[in-house]
């Protein structure tokens, strides 16, 4: 009897044909397992498909044919945080970012969500991305808070009763600044000018954040730099590529890059860790556009966190004393997406007398992670209460970070253990003070006496 031999033909893709994730980058994991025990969702689960090396099985399977893009797939992927962490554990190089990103923008093109998940993205698509919106939006968050309302509702436990998503966005509420730092379009150096370069306002930065961004121009002048705000950028498209609007984001992409190019800038000066990270990669987003692909990378290689600009240039301004103890928390879309972990350590341990605790477990993210925390509101807050209590076992008078999205996520997370008081700061915040001479008792009463 003749032998007959099986031939296993290959299935379709589940993918579409449009940016699946590429063979090469799927099969650079050897599945080692180093990924685990970076991995936030892993930590707290211990679900093999809720870790990096699970996910990339299952985007395997997907590309072969041999899993559909389902329910069951989708929830797996919607529980990534992409912080991007497993790209620092990982030995083998796997870019994990260049899978998560075109799978998401495939399960929003190909797999239908229900009706009021629909609305409740909308509604944050339509907000966060707009600064004239949030503006908007800022004169009743302002009334909320500054007629003690917020406290109230707060106190008594009135937002228990709000649907969960609708709590979580409630709890994150930054407080609104009375005051309005709105930059000039130049900000001149001091002394001889060094550099020229270009400063990203940004989205919820520019206005629940504004300080920040002045804090920034003001240590960029002292070092001897031509700050220059462009009027015409928006926003960087960093939520629309880690949610998989792809379309939108390019869209975002252009007008930014168009705008940056007219300033003719040295540099482009980032202080959003998760906006840093997209735009630093403009030149894959827009690898099709052969008008656009060349222009986006020119763009991507002049972006630059302040964190490195500052390390770039030799200190100029003296920094007086700040006698203060502050625990530092890295970004993931600093530490782990652009790999930049030393250059804020250097640049606070240049201020005298300031003490800088590291948090135990300090590459697991927070649960920010852009709109995580709004989308996947149960997981962030187990991730944001284990952040503070390694923050506190540090036994700070202060936290710093690099990023807006980190910032109100510690600020929920100490208000849930009832610690209002605990001042938060970018990092850049404290370099400014230290440069004006501020004393550390007037920068933490400062923070404190801010939101009310």
């Amino acid at each position: 009897m003749p032998h007959t031999i099986e031939i296993k033909t290959q299935q379709p893709s589940s993918f579409d044909a449009h940016h699946p994730p590429e063979k090469e980058d799927i099969d650079d994991c050897v599945h080692c397992g180093f990924c685990l025990p970076a991995c936030p969702t892993y930590v707290l689960w211990g679900e093999e498909m809720d870790s990096p090396r699970g996910r990339i099985y299952m985007i395997k399977k997907a590309a072969e044919g041999e899993a559909p893009l389902d329910n069951r797939f989708r929830q797996h992927m919607d529980r990534c945080l992409g912080c991007m962490a497993c790209m620092t554990a990982c030995p083998s190089g796997v870019e994990y970012n260049k899978l998560i990103e075109p799978v998401r923008a495939q399960i929003e093109r190909n797999l239908p969500r229900s009706v009021g998940e629909n609305i409740f993205r909308e509604l944050i698509f339509a907000t966060f991305p707009h600064p004239a919106r949030l503006r908007l939006l800022s004169f009743p968050l302002l009334m909320y808070q500054k007629s003690g309302l917020r406290s109230l509702v707060r106190s008594v436990g009135i937002s228990k009763l709000l649907p969960k998503r609708l709590r979580a966005m409630e709890s994150l509420l930054p407080d609104v600044p009375s005051d309005r730092h709105k930059l000039p379009p130049v900000i001149r150096p001091e002394g001889v000018q060094r550099k020229r370069v270009g400063l990203l306002s940004g989205c919820v930065q520019q206005v629940f954040f504004a300080h920040v961004n002045a804090a920034t121009a003001r240590v960029l002048a002292a070092e001897g730099c031509e700050v220059l705000v462009p009027r015409g950028q928006g926003c960087c498209g960093a939520l629309m590529v880690h949610s998989g609007l792809e379309d939108e984001a390019i869209a975002l992409a252009k007008k930014m890059i168009a705008a940056f190019e007219a300033a003719e800038v040295d540099t482009v000066v980032i202080n959003s860790a998760g906006c840093g990270s997209t735009m630093k990669e403009y030149g894959h987003l827009l690898r099709d556009d052969p008008d656009w692909h060349a222009r986006a990378t020119a763009f991507s290689a002049k972006c630059k966190d302040i964190s490195e600009v500052l390390c770039d240039l030799e200190p100029r301004s003296p920094r007086h004393p700040l006698k203060l103890r502050v625990a530092y928390h890295d970004a993931c879309h600093l530490q782990h997406a652009q790999g930049v972990h030393a250059q804020p350590r250097k640049l606070l341990g240049g201020i005298p007398e300031l003490d800088v605790a590291e948090i135990p477990e300090g590459s697991l993210c927070c649960g920010s992670a852009g709109v995580y925390n709004l989308l996947q509101p149960d997981t962030a807050n187990q991730l944001g209460d284990r952040k503070v209590e390694n923050l506190l076992a540090t036994g700070a008078e202060a936290v710093l970070s690099a990023n807006p999205g980190c910032l109100l996520q510690l600020m929920s997370g100490l208000r849930r253990r009832g610690l209002k008081e605990m001042p938060t700061f970018h990092m850049v915040e404290l370099l400014d003070a230290s440069i004006r001479g501020v004393a550390a008792r007037d920068l933490l009463a400062g923070r404190q006496n801010a939101g009310r």
